[in-house]
Protein backbone atom coordinates (compact mmCIF):
# COMPACT_ATOMS: atom_id res chain seq x y z
CA UNK A 1 0.00 0.00 0.00
CA UNK A 2 2.55 2.59 0.79
CA UNK A 3 4.35 1.70 -2.67
CA UNK A 4 0.61 2.59 -4.24
CA UNK A 5 0.29 5.72 -2.53
CA UNK A 6 4.13 6.83 -3.27
CA UNK A 7 3.41 6.59 -7.05
CA UNK A 8 -0.19 8.73 -6.60
CA UNK A 9 1.97 11.08 -4.62
CA UNK A 10 4.16 11.12 -7.50
CA UNK A 11 2.05 11.44 -9.86
CA UNK A 12 0.17 13.92 -8.80
CA UNK A 13 2.81 16.64 -7.95
CA UNK A 14 4.62 16.08 -11.09
CA UNK A 15 1.72 17.18 -13.42
CA UNK A 16 1.34 20.45 -14.66
CA UNK A 17 -2.36 20.33 -14.54
CA UNK A 18 -2.31 19.93 -10.94
CA UNK A 19 -1.17 23.52 -10.05
CA UNK A 20 -3.01 25.05 -12.77
CA UNK A 21 -6.67 23.67 -11.55
CA UNK A 22 -5.30 24.14 -7.85
CA UNK A 23 -4.42 27.82 -8.73
CA UNK A 24 -7.33 28.63 -10.89
CA UNK A 25 -9.71 27.32 -8.00
CA UNK A 26 -8.19 29.20 -5.28
CA UNK A 27 -8.05 32.32 -7.47
CA UNK A 28 -11.02 32.05 -8.71
CA UNK A 29 -12.78 31.05 -4.85
CA UNK A 30 -10.60 34.37 -3.38
CA UNK A 31 -12.09 36.78 -6.17
CA UNK A 32 -15.56 35.57 -5.55
CA UNK A 33 -14.53 36.34 -1.67
CA UNK A 34 -13.38 39.86 -2.20
CA UNK A 35 -16.58 40.77 -4.39
CA UNK A 36 -18.82 39.60 -1.23
CA UNK A 37 -16.64 41.00 1.42
CA UNK A 38 -16.53 44.43 -0.20
CA UNK A 39 -20.42 44.85 -1.40
CA UNK A 40 -21.07 43.97 2.02
CA UNK A 41 -18.59 46.04 3.97
CA UNK A 42 -20.88 48.45 5.45
CA UNK A 43 -23.30 45.72 6.74
CA UNK A 44 -23.43 44.24 10.34
CA UNK A 45 -20.92 40.87 10.26
CA UNK A 46 -22.95 37.86 10.51
CA UNK A 47 -22.54 34.11 10.44
CA UNK A 48 -24.34 34.17 6.57
CA UNK A 49 -21.90 36.78 5.36
CA UNK A 50 -18.83 34.98 6.96
CA UNK A 51 -19.67 31.63 5.39
CA UNK A 52 -19.92 33.09 1.89
CA UNK A 53 -16.91 35.06 2.11
CA UNK A 54 -15.25 32.14 3.71
CA UNK A 55 -16.60 29.37 1.17
CA UNK A 56 -16.42 31.81 -2.01
CA UNK A 57 -20.28 31.95 -2.15
CA UNK A 58 -22.03 29.57 0.35
CA UNK A 59 -24.42 27.09 -1.97
CA UNK A 60 -23.43 28.41 -4.86
CA UNK A 61 -19.17 27.79 -4.48
CA UNK A 62 -18.63 25.16 -6.43
CA UNK A 63 -15.43 26.46 -7.76
CA UNK A 64 -13.30 24.46 -5.70
CA UNK A 65 -15.06 21.61 -5.50
CA UNK A 66 -15.39 21.39 -9.50
CA UNK A 67 -11.51 21.69 -9.94
CA UNK A 68 -11.11 19.16 -7.29
CA UNK A 69 -13.24 16.93 -8.98
CA UNK A 70 -11.34 17.42 -12.33
CA UNK A 71 -8.00 16.17 -10.59
CA UNK A 72 -10.16 13.11 -9.35
CA UNK A 73 -10.53 12.84 -13.14
CA UNK A 74 -7.13 13.23 -14.15
CA UNK A 75 -6.20 10.88 -11.21
CA UNK A 76 -7.78 8.07 -13.31
CA UNK A 77 -8.30 9.22 -16.55
CA UNK A 78 -4.97 10.08 -17.81
CA UNK A 79 -4.05 6.44 -17.55
CA UNK A 80 -6.25 5.13 -19.80
CA UNK A 81 -6.10 8.47 -22.38
CA UNK A 82 -1.97 7.98 -22.05
CA UNK A 83 -2.02 4.26 -22.01
CA UNK A 84 0.18 4.18 -19.00
CA UNK A 85 -2.34 2.08 -16.96
CA UNK A 86 -0.60 -1.05 -18.58
CA UNK A 87 2.68 -0.22 -16.98
CA UNK A 88 1.02 0.88 -13.89
CA UNK A 89 -0.43 -2.09 -13.32
CA UNK A 90 2.59 -4.24 -13.94
CA UNK A 91 3.95 -2.59 -10.99
CA UNK A 92 0.90 -2.16 -8.72
CA UNK A 93 -0.90 -5.32 -9.67
CA UNK A 94 -3.27 -5.02 -7.10
CA UNK A 95 -6.00 -3.19 -8.31
CA UNK A 96 -8.08 -2.47 -5.31
CA UNK A 97 -4.83 -1.21 -3.82
CA UNK A 98 -3.89 1.09 -6.87
CA UNK A 99 -7.36 2.42 -6.94
CA UNK A 100 -7.54 2.76 -2.71
CA UNK A 101 -4.55 4.87 -2.99
CA UNK A 102 -5.64 7.29 -5.51
CA UNK A 103 -8.75 7.80 -3.41
CA UNK A 104 -6.96 8.48 -0.20
CA UNK A 105 -4.04 11.19 -2.17
CA UNK A 106 -7.06 12.92 -4.18
CA UNK A 107 -8.99 13.22 -0.61
CA UNK A 108 -5.94 14.23 1.50
CA UNK A 109 -5.45 16.67 -1.56
CA UNK A 110 -8.96 18.14 -1.05
CA UNK A 111 -8.60 18.73 2.28
CA UNK A 112 -5.70 21.15 2.29
CA UNK A 113 -7.14 22.68 -1.10
CA UNK A 114 -10.01 23.39 1.74
CA UNK A 115 -8.30 24.37 4.55
CA UNK A 116 -5.94 26.29 2.20
CA UNK A 117 -8.88 28.15 0.39
CA UNK A 118 -10.84 29.08 3.82
CA UNK A 119 -7.50 30.83 5.06
CA UNK A 120 -7.27 32.98 2.43
CA UNK A 121 -10.32 34.50 2.13
CA UNK A 122 -10.55 35.03 5.76
CA UNK A 123 -7.62 36.99 5.13
CA UNK A 124 -9.60 38.85 2.55
CA UNK A 125 -12.43 38.92 5.14
CA UNK A 126 -10.66 40.37 7.75
CA UNK A 127 -9.05 43.13 5.38
CA UNK A 128 -13.28 44.61 5.47
CA UNK A 129 -14.47 43.20 8.86
CA UNK A 130 -11.14 44.09 11.04
CA UNK A 131 -12.46 41.57 13.04
CA UNK A 132 -13.00 37.76 13.39
CA UNK A 133 -16.33 36.24 12.60
CA UNK A 134 -18.31 33.96 15.44
CA UNK A 135 -17.68 30.52 14.34
CA UNK A 136 -20.98 29.63 15.73
CA UNK A 137 -24.35 28.04 13.99
CA UNK A 138 -24.23 27.93 10.89
CA UNK A 139 -20.26 28.09 10.32
CA UNK A 140 -20.11 25.29 12.79
CA UNK A 141 -21.26 23.45 10.57
CA UNK A 142 -20.96 24.93 7.18
CA UNK A 143 -17.09 24.52 7.20
CA UNK A 144 -16.98 20.85 7.97
CA UNK A 145 -20.15 20.36 4.90
CA UNK A 146 -17.32 22.50 2.93
CA UNK A 147 -14.58 19.99 3.16
CA UNK A 148 -17.18 16.82 3.06
CA UNK A 149 -18.28 18.22 -0.35
CA UNK A 150 -15.53 18.87 -1.80
CA UNK A 151 -14.10 15.70 -0.89
CA UNK A 152 -16.97 13.76 -2.20
CA UNK A 153 -16.48 16.13 -5.97
CA UNK A 154 -13.12 14.80 -5.85
CA UNK A 155 -14.10 11.25 -5.53
CA UNK A 156 -17.10 11.46 -7.90
CA UNK A 157 -14.63 12.58 -10.44
CA UNK A 158 -12.36 9.66 -10.01
CA UNK A 159 -14.76 7.20 -9.97
CA UNK A 160 -16.59 8.70 -13.35
CA UNK A 161 -13.15 8.35 -14.79
CA UNK A 162 -12.88 5.06 -13.84
CA UNK A 163 -16.30 4.33 -14.85
CA UNK A 164 -15.57 5.46 -19.01
CA UNK A 165 -12.27 5.08 -18.37
CA UNK A 166 -11.30 8.23 -20.07
CA UNK A 167 -11.21 12.09 -19.36
CA UNK A 168 -14.35 13.53 -21.92
CA UNK A 169 -17.07 11.50 -21.12
CA UNK A 170 -16.11 12.06 -16.80
CA UNK A 171 -15.86 15.80 -17.68
CA UNK A 172 -19.36 15.76 -19.75
CA UNK A 173 -21.36 14.35 -16.73
CA UNK A 174 -19.77 15.93 -14.28
CA UNK A 175 -20.86 19.19 -15.41
CA UNK A 176 -23.95 18.48 -17.43
CA UNK A 177 -25.97 16.64 -14.52
CA UNK A 178 -25.94 19.35 -11.82
CA UNK A 179 -26.34 22.25 -14.72
CA UNK A 180 -28.87 20.76 -17.03
CA UNK A 181 -29.95 17.56 -15.94
CA UNK A 182 -30.87 18.36 -12.48
CA UNK A 183 -32.14 22.09 -13.83
CA UNK A 184 -34.05 20.50 -16.10
CA UNK A 185 -35.94 17.94 -13.88
CA UNK A 186 -36.38 20.84 -11.47
CA UNK A 187 -38.00 23.22 -14.40
CA UNK A 188 -40.52 20.51 -15.12
CA UNK A 189 -41.67 20.12 -11.34
CA UNK A 190 -42.98 23.86 -12.19
CA UNK A 191 -45.54 22.33 -14.81
CA UNK A 192 -48.70 21.53 -12.81
CA UNK A 193 -49.09 18.13 -14.75
CA UNK A 194 -45.67 16.82 -13.32
CA UNK A 195 -46.01 18.83 -9.95
CA UNK A 196 -45.58 15.11 -8.55
CA UNK A 197 -41.72 15.41 -9.25
CA UNK A 198 -41.42 18.11 -6.70
CA UNK A 199 -41.10 15.69 -3.74
CA UNK A 200 -38.31 13.87 -5.62
CA UNK A 201 -36.03 16.82 -5.68
CA UNK A 202 -34.62 16.37 -2.32
CA UNK A 203 -32.90 13.07 -3.77
CA UNK A 204 -31.07 15.07 -6.61
CA UNK A 205 -27.69 14.11 -5.66
CA UNK A 206 -25.49 17.11 -6.55
CA UNK A 207 -28.38 19.90 -5.51
CA UNK A 208 -28.71 17.73 -2.58
CA UNK A 209 -24.77 17.79 -1.79
CA UNK A 210 -24.91 21.80 -2.04
CA UNK A 211 -26.83 21.93 0.99
CA UNK A 212 -23.74 20.73 2.90
CA UNK A 213 -22.66 24.95 2.49
CA UNK A 214 -26.30 25.79 2.72
CA UNK A 215 -26.49 29.15 5.68
CA UNK A 216 -30.67 29.03 5.88
CA UNK A 217 -33.84 27.04 4.96
CA UNK A 218 -34.61 27.01 1.18
CA UNK A 219 -36.85 29.38 0.13
CA UNK A 220 -38.77 28.53 -3.18
CA UNK A 221 -39.01 32.25 -4.57
CA UNK A 222 -41.21 31.35 -7.28
CA UNK A 223 -39.30 27.80 -7.99
CA UNK A 224 -40.18 24.57 -6.91
CA UNK A 225 -42.33 24.09 -3.66
CA UNK A 226 -40.70 21.43 -1.47
CA UNK A 227 -38.46 21.06 1.63
CA UNK A 228 -34.79 19.85 1.58
CA UNK A 229 -33.69 17.31 3.88
CA UNK A 230 -31.71 18.68 6.73
CA UNK A 231 -27.69 19.67 5.90
CA UNK A 232 -26.01 16.17 6.73
CA UNK A 233 -29.23 14.15 5.28
CA UNK A 234 -28.59 15.85 2.52
CA UNK A 235 -25.22 15.38 2.35
CA UNK A 236 -25.67 11.46 2.42
CA UNK A 237 -27.89 11.66 -0.62
CA UNK A 238 -24.65 12.99 -2.72
CA UNK A 239 -22.59 10.35 -0.55
CA UNK A 240 -24.63 7.45 -1.66
CA UNK A 241 -24.56 8.55 -5.34
CA UNK A 242 -20.76 8.99 -4.93
CA UNK A 243 -20.74 5.45 -3.48
CA UNK A 244 -23.05 4.19 -6.24
CA UNK A 245 -20.44 5.05 -8.94
CA UNK A 246 -17.49 4.37 -7.24
CA UNK A 247 -18.77 0.87 -6.49
CA UNK A 248 -19.78 -0.10 -9.72
CA UNK A 249 -16.31 1.56 -11.53
CA UNK A 250 -14.93 -0.10 -8.73
CA UNK A 251 -16.33 -3.79 -9.80
CA UNK A 252 -15.55 -3.52 -13.78
CA UNK A 253 -11.75 -1.86 -12.65
CA UNK A 254 -11.43 -5.14 -11.42
CA UNK A 255 -13.10 -7.46 -14.09
CA UNK A 256 -12.40 -5.35 -16.93
CA UNK A 257 -8.85 -5.49 -19.04
CA UNK A 258 -6.98 -2.96 -18.44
Amino acid sequence: MSSALRFEWVRLRTLRSTYWLLGIGLLVTAGVAFIIAYATRNDPLDADIAAQVLTGGAEFATFIPVFMAIIGIFSTGHEYRHGTIQPTLTAIPQRSRLLLAKIIMVSLCSVVVVALSLAINLVIGLIFWGELPSFGNPLDEVIPGYFVLVILYAICGLALAQLFRGVPSAIVVLLVTPLLVEGLISGLSLVPALDWLQPALKFLPFSAGARLLATGPYEANGGPEFDYLDRWASGGVFAAFVAIILAVAWYLFKKRDA
